[in-house]
């Protein structure tokens, strides 16, 4: 994100000369007032006091169902990463767990700004999202973003870089152990995503593969890890996408006898993944402050992008080998 550091980088002053330009709290000359304007404008630069000025409530409403299948851990950490960034916006953060929650914001809305969770690719809040009169984002991204802002992980290009990574050390055969049964009847984007991209590289490198929607359970994790064991052909590594699934399932393949990562690789796409693992994060913190800072823009009337994706960053951290 801009910084007033590179606003004033720019401009050739001082970012304390930078805050009085925009906020007109102290005499500027008019050059000077220019020039900043005109670096502010280039690098696309929002004053952390702007805000949307809708209602003014300065109330950021978060749109959170809690249904079947969420992360919850994972979802209040997003949360808490969308708070940390509104409050350096002055804002105050409505958490929206109920289904109907986004009804409330029409009349005398109680905020003046909506971010929205846990999106699928055919989302059915879509045309109710596009009939209301507030600047909102989408954390994720659904099949058709027209007239949407929306800010996500790229999980396409995450689940090509897994496969990638696994057919550069010999790998050819790669399993998807993914989030329960119910999150891909709902088509989330994320789940589906990651799918889409895990096996369109395994096609393309000549990899067998395969998904596996799963409860993060330890019964569900035995169950999975006996049915890996016996496919033909059997996997020689397993890429989990649902963090609390992930213990069970290392824990499962360890009573079996297999040796991580002699006998099998491991790798993760999760926002909380261990040390040990091969991962590539979900970077909750980033994606944050990312969609409050386009919720602002937008707010304040300045151009955001359509679309946002974050590229995926793999972290080697050992449990992925030759096969």
């Amino acid at each position: 994100m801009v910084r007033i550091t590179d606003v004033a980088r720019r401009a050739g002053v001082s970012p304390s000369t930078v805050s009085y330009a925009l906020s007109g709290k102290r005499p500027i000359s008019p050059e000077t007032r220019r020039r900043v304007e005109a670096a502010a404008r280039e690098l696309g630069y929002l004053p952390r006091t702007a805000a949307p000025s809708h209602g003014g409530s300065k109330v950021l409403a978060v749109a959170a169902p809690l249904r079947g299948g969420v992360d919850v851990p994972a979802t209040m950490r997003l949360t808490q990463s969308v708070v940390t960034a509104a409050r350096a916006y002055d804002h105050d953060v409505l958490l929206l767990t109920h289904e109907e929650g986004l009804t409330r914001l029409r009349g005398s809305a109680p905020a003046d700004a909506l971010l929205v969770l846990d999106l699928a690719l055919h989302d059915p809040r879509l045309p109710l999202l596009r009939s209301l009169d507030h600047p909102l984002v989408l954390l994720g991204l659904p099949t058709e973003p027209r007239d949407l802002t929306c800010v996500d992980l790229d999980y396409r290009a995450a689940g090509e870089a897994c496969v990638r990574h696994l057919a550069g050390l010999g790998h050819r055969s790669v399993a998807l152990a993914g989030s329960p049964p119910e999150v891909y009847l709902r088509e989330t984007a994320s789940a589906r995503r990651l799918v889409e991209g895990v096996t369109a590289a395994a096609h393309r490198h000549g990899l067998a593969s395969s998904v596996h929607p799963t409860e993060p359970s330890p019964p569900a994790a035995r169950a999975l890890a006996d049915r890996l064991l016996r496919a033909h052909p059997a996997p020689t590594a397993v890429i989990v996408q649902n963090d609390p699934l992930l213990d069970p399932l290392l824990t499962a393949f360890r009573q079996l006898g297999l040796r991580i990562p002699e006998e099998l690789s491991i790798m993760a796409v999760g926002t909380d993944t261990p040390a040990t693992i091969t991962a590539i994060p979900v970077p909750t913190a980033e994606l944050g402050t990312r969609a409050v800072h386009l919720l602002m823009r937008k707010g304040s009337g300045a151009p955001v992008p359509g679309t946002t994706l974050l590229p995926p960053r793999l972290a080697e951290r050992g449990s992925t080998s030759q096969a």
